[in-house]
């Protein structure tokens, strides 16, 4: 299981992989199935 501060760090790379996508529809895509991801890792 993750500590806050992991998930924080998690968080904020996310947004920057979401501004450095520039329109990317595929990475966006990608970067928003992600989350669905995580919450199972985080069980």
């Amino acid at each position: 299981m993750k500590t806050e501060d992991e998930k924080t760090s998690d968080g904020l790379n996310e947004i920057f992989e979401i501004i450095n996508a520039k329109g990317d529809i595929g990475e966006l895509k990608e970067i928003v199935q992600k989350p669905d991801e995580q919450t199972n890792e985080d069980k």
